[in-house]
C-alpha cells in the first residue's frame, strides 16, 4: 500500500494573514543548504525524507517559487536539481553562504526570509506570523520554550525561563541584514548579526515541528511528524 505524505497547505486564513501583512513589501526568501553534513556523515539537505529530499521539503515550504534564491555547496550547484529557482553557490560558512544569497536579490526586495535547508517542516503557520511581524521590526525570528534541564559548565543550575530555542525562517528588512552582513563577521543566525549592529529582532511563536535534521535519527522524527499530517 503506498503512503501518502502530504505537503503543507495554506489555509484561507494563513494565506489572508500573508496577503495583508505583505502589503508594500517584497518578500524573498533564501534557503541556506550549502553546509558541507559534517556531523550528519553526509550532505543531509540531498536525503530523501518520503517522497522528497530534505531540500525540497524546505524549498517548497516558502511562499513563492520565483522569489525564492537556494544555496547550495558550491560543488553541487550544476547537479542539485531545482528547475525553476535561483541557485548559487554557498560559502565556506554559513554566514559568507547568507552573503552569497543576498548577493543575488533584486533591488526591488525590501525584506527576506533566511531559512534553513535542513528543517523540512516549517509550517505555513509560522511563516505567516514571522511575515505579519516583519512590517514593524528590523527582524523577526520564531522561538519555542526550552524543556531540557540546562545546567552551566561549572555545574550551577541555568534558568530555562529566561531562555527560548531559535528556529527558521528569520525575516528581515534587506537593507538592515545587509548592513549587519557588511561587517563581515560569523555568527550561528542572522539575528545576532542584526543584534550585533544595533538592530530590533522580535520573537515570534514558534512549532516545536520545526525540527533542524543534524543527525541520521532526526530523519526519523521527521517522517514520523510527517504522517501525523495525514
Amino acid at each position: 500500500m503506498s503512503r501518502r505524505w502530504p505537503a503543507p497547505q495554506l489555509s484561507q486564513s494563513t494565506e489572508k494573514m500573508i496577503a495583508i501583512a505583505s502589503t508594500a513589501m517584497e518578500v524573498w526568501a533564501i534557503v541556506v543548504a550549502a553546509g558541507s553534513g559534517t556531523r550528519f556523515g553526509r550532505l543531509k539537505q540531498l536525503d530523501p525524507l518520503g517522497p522528497k529530499r530534505v531540500l525540497d521539503w524546505s524549498v517548497d515550504a516558502m511562499p513563492s517559487p520565483q522569489r525564492t534564491i537556494i544555496v547550495v555547496p558550491a560543488d553541487q550547484i550544476e547537479t542539485i536539481n531545482l528547475p525553476d529557482h535561483t541557485v548559487v553557490a554557498g560559502g565556506a560558512t554559513r554566514s559568507a553562504s547568507v552573503r552569497a544569497g543576498l548577493a543575488a536579490l533584486p533591488s526591488s526586495a525590501s525584506h527576506v526570509l533566511i531559512h534553513d535547508g535542513a528543517r523540512p517542516l516549517v509550517s505555513p503557520a509560522v511563516i505567516a506570523r514571522v511575515v505579519q511581524a516583519m512590517k514593524t521590526a528590523d527582524g523577526v525570528i520564531p522561538v519555542i520554550p526550552v524543556t531540557d534541564t540546562l545546567r552551566h559548565h561549572d555545574g550551577s543550575p541555568v534558568d530555562r525561563s529566561e531562555l527560548v530555542a531559535v528556529q527558521t525562517p528569520q525575516g528581515f528588512s534587506v537593507s538592515i541584514l545587509q548592513t549587519a552582513h557588511a561587517s563581515g563577521n560569523d555568527a550561528t543566525d542572522d539575528a545576532g548579526l542584526v543584534t550585533a549592529a544595533g538592530g530590533v529582532v522580535v520573537h515570534v511563536e514558534g512549532d516545536p515541528a520545526n525540527i533542524k535534521v543534524t543527525v541520521p535519527s532526526d530523519l526519523l522524527v521527521a517522517e514520523a511528524l510527517l504522517r501525523e499530517r495525514d
